[in-house]
């Protein structure tokens, strides 16, 4: 199959160890990227490096990991907010190592919502570890499907939880690490195939003992086929299409 329907959307080209390099082979080999940032200090670089390229396309985040140290840097994040469609990494942790500024958070969380809302047209790829129903509930109360949509990012909760969040129009972006796990596999295959998007959250996830890259993709493609019972070509096709319905690109 030709890397050219292939679609990674959600990647950190920047936090590999040739941000330039990254990003030219995304562009060599038509892979249609989204690089999401972990702060809003990575903005402007992320944009100059992006800002004509054919296939990647760069968010503007705050990542919830982050919040307790970097919460006032919502300020910065607010001024680049109208130089982009596209914001990520955010969202909510409540996992143990950041639990304790999960209050932080959700405040951080549901300006960016509200900032979103009134903009329009935003495009946003959201973090819920261990918080989806907080998550679907504040983008239920503070973000309209008709002023953007809503990416979930690794999304991990229940198919109920998947339900309610394809009633609130969520999509949802998939990687193959998702996949190898039962659980996770299960509540994937109950998702209409028409909200499904690929991606790779590289370099934090590894394929062959090294950082996964956006041409990697082809190995959720793959799953994603064999769980729908597609084959990979129509499968990559049908993810393309979905993209091509955000209007992403």
């Amino acid at each position: 199959m030709s890397t050219m329907s292939l679609v990674d959307f959600h990647c950190h080209l920047d936090l590999y160890q040739d941000h330039e390099a990254a990003i030219l082979e995304c562009e060599q080999k038509g892979v249609q990227t989204l690089t999401v940032t972990t702060t809003p200090k990575a903005w402007p670089r992320n944009r100059l490096l992006t800002q004509n390229t054919l296939f990647v396309r760069a968010a503007l985040g705050l990542h919830p990991q982050l919040i307790e140290e970097r919460a006032s840097e919502i300020q910065i994040w607010e001024t680049y907010l109208s130089q982009t469609r596209y914001v990520g990494e955010v969202g909510l942790d409540a996992g143990p190592k950041f639990y304790r500024s999960f209050d932080l958070q959700k405040k951080i969380f549901e300006k960016i919502l509200k900032l979103c809302n009134q903009a329009g047209g935003k495009i946003l790829t959201v973090h819920s570890v261990r918080t989806p129903v907080t998550v679907l509930d504040m983008i239920e109360k503070y973000f309209s499907p008709g002023h953007g949509r809503v990416i979930l990012h690794w999304f991990t909760g229940s198919k109920a939880e998947a339900k309610r969040a394809v009633e609130l129009g969520c999509y949802f972006s998939v990687n193959a690490e998702m996949l190898r796990n039962e659980h996770h596999s299960g509540m994937v295959g109950t998702l209409p195939v028409n909200r499904i998007l690929t991606e790779t959250d590289g370099p934090f996830c590894q394929y062959q003992s090294r950082p996964i890259k956006p041409t990697d993709v082809i190995n959720a493609v793959n799953l994603l086929a064999n769980l729908f019972s597609k084959e990979p070509s129509e499968l990559a096709q049908m993810i393309a299409s979905n993209l091509k319905d955000l209007e992403a690109f």
